[in-house]
């Protein structure tokens, strides 16, 4: 063989090898880590009538808190901006603390923010309201960042927060609903409802 096709043979060698190189880019890029996964509302959807993944919240304490401890009751997770959304955030945390529905033997509400406990402590000295809600805390962004919920229409900071998203669970732990609120409202009426309705 001499030089000029030596040449091209490697050349081509060279070229599948890009190609294949190029391909398994390509598939890595479309599925991703799973967990990093920018989600749309209707991703969401995907979640519901699975048993909710394992996760680990801490208390203001920092204990790690576990769902099983609260299993037989219905379960609101509304993972939100935290301190920076004022007034809408600070508003439906402090609603699902003083809404007897969501803190009762059927039913509890958790606000997961991505502060420091210390930040809601000195919210709650302006805010009184707030001291009654039961606020959980994901350390690291972890729990938020593996559901998905960091890019959501709701997210003002897409990347680095949740927004304004509810994930509820009936009493075996199985997720039923979810709703992503770019909107910012407080939505304990309609959550109730939901609860109500796959609670028949």
């Amino acid at each position: 063989m001499n030089n000029n096709n030596k040449g091209l043979v490697v050349m081509c060698l060279v070229g599948v090898f890009a190609v294949f190189i190029g391909v398994a880019l390509i598939k890595t890029s479309r599925s991703g880590s799973g967990n990093n996964q920018a989600f749309t509302r209707g991703d969401l959807n995907t979640l519901i009538g699975k048993p909710m993944p394992d996760i680990e919240l801490f208390d203001k304490e920092g204990k790690p808190y576990s769902l099983n401890n609260v299993r037989g009751k219905n379960v609101v997770l509304f993972f939100n901006e935290g301190i920076m959304c004022y007034p809408a955030c600070w508003n439906q945390v402090a609603q699902f603390g003083a809404d007897p529905r969501f803190n009762s033997q059927d039913a509890v509400a958790f606000s997961v923010v991505v502060d420091q406990p210390n930040q809601w402590r000195q919210a709650m000295s302006k805010m009184p309201e707030l001291a009654s809600a039961t606020i959980l805390f994901d350390q690291g962004v972890k729990v938020s960042r593996s559901l998905g919920l960091l890019s959501l229409p709701s997210s003002m900071h897409k990347g680095s927060y949740p927004g304004h998203t509810y994930i509820i669970l009936d009493k075996e732990g199985v997720v039923r609903f979810v709703y992503d609120d770019p909107s910012m409202a407080v939505n304990n009426d309609m959550i109730n409802q939901k609860i109500s309705s796959f609670n028949n």
